[in-house]
């Protein structure tokens, strides 16, 4: 990797993503992985030998986080036990692949991966990620992007858009999406509680 386009990367203030021109090798990625290791904000994903970078953003936070906070008050109004596990890496050499979701929950007990993964897409690089999500089986992925909510179930070893999740059938996604969109984050997480009450 150039110093050039380490310079790109870190001076960045908002989400972009780099990938880099060349494939990888596993052992190639993994010195490149070491090499950035250090830098705040700056991920790494490895798929089928392609190496991108991305950097985050206060704006990508934020959602991720406010998405987090009201899945956490959803299950604890519902009594749905859950294992929340944020973006933990998933990677396996043999599978080709490794990367962060931004958030990831076992939904009741743990198992071999999580049940579900949310993913913010502010730039691009939204649906062409359910493929690494595929290698692992997680039965379902949310993105959100371009201020909605699109819900991907797993079936069949394919991904299927889908009107509601499976996985929390009583969770009213145009609720969620607008307390999300909400300028103030307490009046969205009162709101949402709210209407989680009625």
């Amino acid at each position: 990797m150039t110093a050039e386009l380490l310079e790109k990367v870190t001076s960045t203030p908002e989400e972009q993503r780099f990938v880099l021109p060349v494939l990888h090798s596993w052992q190639q990625f993994e010195a490149i992985e070491a090499a950035i290791a250090e830098l705040p904000g700056v991920r790494i994903t490895y798929f089928d030998g392609w190496v991108e970078l991305m950097t985050i953003g206060e704006n990508h936070e934020m959602i991720k986080s406010l998405i987090a906070l009201l899945l956490g008050l959803y299950f604890l109004e519902k009594q749905i036990e859950f294992i929340p596990v944020g973006s933990a890496t998933r990677r396996e050499e043999a599978k080709e692949v490794s990367f962060e979701p931004d958030e990831s929950y076992y939904i009741g007990n743990k198992k071999e991966h999580p049940d579900l993964a949310v993913e913010v897409v502010i730039t691009s690089g939204g649906k062409g990620k359910l493929e690494k999500y595929k290698r692992f089986s997680i039965a379902e992925v949310w993105f959100w992007e371009e201020n909605r909510i699109f819900v991907y179930r797993l079936r069949g070893g394919e991904y299927e858009l889908s009107d509601r999740s499976e996985l929390l059938p009583d969770l009213d996604l145009a609720l969620l999406t607008r307390c999300v969109l909400m300028p103030s984050k307490l009046e969205a997480m009162t709101e949402f509680l709210r209407e989680l009450r009625q």
